[in-house]
């Protein structure tokens, strides 16, 4: 009989992710557990299926409870199924309208069989691609017969690569990854999952509350009117207010808010929130409020500690509303993380942006928005930029991008490839080098051994975006000035400030794991 452990795997995966989804906030409520257990029960699972990989005992003890099962062959697939249902309960697939209706329903126990139907169809279908990967790796380790060979050994790697995962999930350590890697889905889930149709089926799972935000369209690039903005409510908990006082938005009329509706585990959300943050830097003093409303996706992100530590680290300080309920949620009537809502100084809603993307746009239409609350309002500079009259003779913005920089000088970049280079022996005005290894991708420079950098540049100050975990040491023609700590997602680091603008040589030495992705200039 054909080895199954693929569909078991994908069989315990589909069961455990459908039932904890929709069954999953009540059961733990009733039983008064900790929000966050399922996720350390798939923690644990995970942990011990490794070890029942790395030593036979193990794995007997976990396949025990299917001992009784007429079928010789379902019992040796019972570990294979266990497997499933941990890696379901650790399934976070940050999805569109589909698995936000799904997810709502669940957290406010209306379940209906359409629901159900809807779910098991999601959880099949996003496993799916899954099952094929898991059948071709099979086939490839049937007709190579290093790995038949090999197969005790293999089996010893697989559980210590398993048991390394699970200690990642537990402290997070796969986001930086997940961050870093680009929305190639975006397209075509929005395609499948906002359709006029899509949109018409879900729209029955709203009541008829605050129907005019349906009047208006996801990411146009005008201002609408959207209908009074509905209220922030039925909050469990505010962080980054003073005392944890709620922040009420009838008393934000005259200035314009800014609504981001997300959840820490997210990886698009995460994706967004720089831009998010830096919008709230640039503009709070000019009557911008930016309020965040975090939207659970799952029972771990109820726990208000898990989401005050996890916010602290990820850089958020305006006020965030902690919607366990998604009462706010169904309020704006929202289908997506992230979203962005504006509303104007009267309280009207003007716009909002579904998922990622557009953020130039958005930030126009910010400061049109401020531009009618006051008009005599005098705007700063555009995140990111400068005035034109400021920089007309400074160095221009620079990506560390294989297939956008500009000005680069030296040995031809390698595309994603650890390379060694080499300064040359003259950077003019506006160019930069490297040295040392670099990995060159599409995002962003890794710094590798004895990595650094040059810069012959104009400014009177100097930015840099970085990310990863290390220090930088900045040297202005040839004297050593600060040694910057790094840590976290990527972050503006102002190198040099200047009181008038020099040209200058600018060197930079990373530690390994540097995550640089561009200059900016003032």
């Amino acid at each position: 009989m054909r080895n199954r452990r693929p569909y078991a795997v994908v069989a315990g995966l589909v069961l455990s992710f459908s039932f904890f989804t929709l069954l999953g906030v009540t059961i733990i409520s009733a039983l008064g557990l900790p929000e966050d257990i399922m996720r350390y029960v798939g923690l644990v699972l995970l942990v011990l299926i490794g070890l029942g990989l790395v030593f036979p005992p193990v794995e007997r003890l976990l396949e025990r409870p299917f001992a009784r099962l007429p079928q010789r062959q379902v019992n040796r697939e019972g570990g294979a199924f266990v497997l499933g249902l941990g890696l379901g309960l650790l399934y976070v697939p940050c999805a569109g309208p589909v698995l936000a209706a799904i997810t709502v329903a669940g957290a406010r126990g209306k379940l209906s069989l359409d629901i159900v139907a809807l779910t098991v169809s999601f959880a099949v279908g996003t496993a799916l691609p899954l099952l094929v990967f898991a059948l071709a790796g099979r086939r490839v380790a049937e007709r190579v017969g290093a790995f038949r060979k090999r197969a005790r050994k293999l089996r010893i790697v697989a559980g210590v690569v398993m048991v390394a995962l699970a200690f990642a999930l537990a402290f997070n350590l796969t986001d930086a990854l997940q961050r870093a890697l680009p929305d190639y889905t975006s397209t075509a889930q929005k395609k499948i999952e906002d359709n006029q149709v899509a949109r018409q089926k879900l729209s029955g799972l709203y009541d008829d509350s605050n129907k005019e935000l349906s009047r208006c369209e996801d990411g146009v690039d005008e201002l609408r009117s959207c209908g009074q903005a509905p209220p922030i409510q039925d909050i469990t908990k505010w962080l980054n207010t003073p005392g944890g006082q709620p922040v009420d938005l009838k008393r934000q009329h005259g200035k314009v808010v800014l609504i981001d509706f997300w959840t820490y585990s997210c990886i698009n959300c995460q994706r967004s929130l720089p831009h998010i943050k830096a919008w709230n830097r640039t503009y709070k003093d000019v009557g911008l409020e930016v309020i965040g409303v975090h939207a659970p996706e799952f029972g771990f992100e109820k726990k208000p500690s898990n989401v005050a530590e996890q916010a602290h680290k990820l850089g958020v300080t305006y006020p965030v509303a902690l919607d366990n309920k998604l009462t706010t949620w169904n309020n704006y009537r929202n289908r997506f993380w992230p979203a962005k809502y504006l509303i104007d100084s009267h309280g009207i809603v003007r716009y909002f942006k579904f998922g990622e993307g557009q953020y130039a746009q958005t930030e126009n239409l910010i400061r049109t928005l401020l531009k009618e609350a006051n008009p005599s309002v005098t705007l700063p500079p555009k995140t990111g930029q400068q005035d034109a009259q400021l920089t007309q003779d400074r160095t221009p913005e620079t990506y560390l991008s294989n297939l956008r920089i500009s000005g680069y000088v030296g040995d031809p970049l390698q595309d994603d490839k650890s390379t060694t280079y080499h300064f040359p022996s003259d950077i003019p005005l506006n160019r930069l080098s490297l040295d040392g290894k670099w990995t060159a991708g599409y995002q962003y420079f890794t710094a590798g051994d004895d990595a650094r950098l040059a810069f012959t540049y104009r400014a009177r100050n100097v930015n840099l975006v970085l990310a990863g975990k290390g220090t930088m040491t900045v040297l202005v023609d040839g004297k050593t000035v600060k040694t910057i700590p790094v840590s976290g997602t990527p972050t503006m680091h102002r190198l040099i400030d200047d009181h008038e603008a020099r040209t200058a040589h600018l060197e930079l030495r990373f530690t390994p794991g540097i995550q640089a992705y561009a200059f900016t200039f003032g």
